[in-house]
């Protein structure tokens, strides 16, 4: 059976996690449906109302008793809805965008919590060591979502090397059990994977959302700077993070007015807000990495959980015969 140093430290069957993703991209049903096959799963705080918060932490304790984590953006952190995951005591905390400077970490680790910290260069990841995070994603710029400009077989490499022997997760362009088997030799102790359980049955996104990443070739999944011109992430620049998503009419448009969006960010800020309270975001904006056009079908989570890993097993099995 495939297990790595990260199955003992957050008490999972596989070295596989669900990535927290943003605010209204995950659900209760979709973290049980990962942990309940062995994974973890992660609930993606991001600004979910703390109401919404609180639900989804009960729900998921009616559906699961097996590992979870809950997903936050530090830059965007709001204090009653960490406290509240204190006090829920999720196996793990992943924080992203910023490390809160140890800080936050001490907290977690004070709840009895392990720390996951998404890190996008080797200076991050070192940093996130120095303040005491259990376990570092190294995420290539093929991710979706918020990433940074450094591939996924270039960066994970170079981040186990910096921060040994802290555990590293590879993520970003990973989708199937060659990917894990290839994170795994490059040294990492697992995988992260968004994209892919966006596309999960349990994902809790509109469906025209998941026909799109079906459709959709790699190429399709581009950085769009422009959305830091209408929404700037506030904390620490250094992260020099860039959304990922497919591209939409609104992202071309906007794209090629860049100076203008800046103008009107007030503006265009109140027509993100719109489409997300109508549950059409995506229409503008949907997040999706490069592994976009390796998917091709929208499965249960388990599914893809027991595929991946049956698939890596398989080729780290045949990687012997190569040194015959």
């Amino acid at each position: 059976m495939l297990r790595t140093a990260i199955c003992d430290l957050l008490d999972i069957d596989v070295p596989i996690i669900q990535a927290g993703m943003g605010s209204g991209f995950t659900s209760a049903e979709l973290v049980a449906a990962v942990t309940n096959a062995g994974a973890l799963g992660s609930l993606g705080a991001g600004s979910m109302p703390i109401a919404d918060l609180r639900r989804h932490i009960g729900r998921i304790g009616d559906l699961t008793s097996g590992s979870y984590a809950i997903s936050h953006m530090v830059t965007v952190l709001d204090p009653e809805a960490f406290e509240l995951t204190l006090a829920s005591r999720p196996r793990a905390v992943t924080f992203a965008l910023d490390d809160g400077g140890g800080e936050l970490i001490a907290r977690a680790h004070d709840a009895g919590i392990v720390v996951i910290q998404q890190v996008h260069t080797v200076a991050q990841a070192y940093a996130a060591a120095e303040h005491g995070a259990d376990v570092i994603t190294a995420q290539g710029g093929e991710a979706g979502g918020f990433g940074g400009t450094v591939s996924t077989m270039t960066l994970v490499p170079q981040v186990v090397d910096a921060v040994r022997p802290v555990p590293v997760i590879a993520a970003g362009g990973i989708s199937d059990g060659r990917g894990l088997a290839a994170a795994l030799m490059l040294g990492a102790a697992g995988i992260n994977i968004g994209t892919r359980f966006l596309t999960s049955v349990e994902a809790p996104i509109d469906d025209a959302w998941k026909r799109a990443i079906l459709a959709a070739a790699s190429e399709d999944a581009v950085r769009a700077d422009v959305f830091n011109d209408i929404s700037p992430v506030p904390g620490r620049p250094g992260y020099g993070t860039v959304p990922r998503a497919l591209r939409t009419a609104f992202i071309d448009d906007w794209s090629a007015r860049r100076d203008e969006a800046r103008s009107q960010a007030d503006r265009l800020q109140g027509e993100f807000a719109a489409a997300g309270a109508a549950g059409k975001f995506h229409e503008l904006f949907p997040f999706a990495g490069q592994t976009a056009g390796a998917i091709k079908e929208i499965r249960p989570a388990a599914e893809l959980i027991a595929e991946i890993v049956r698939d890596a097993e398989a080729l780290l099995a045949q990687a012997a015969s190569f040194l015959a």
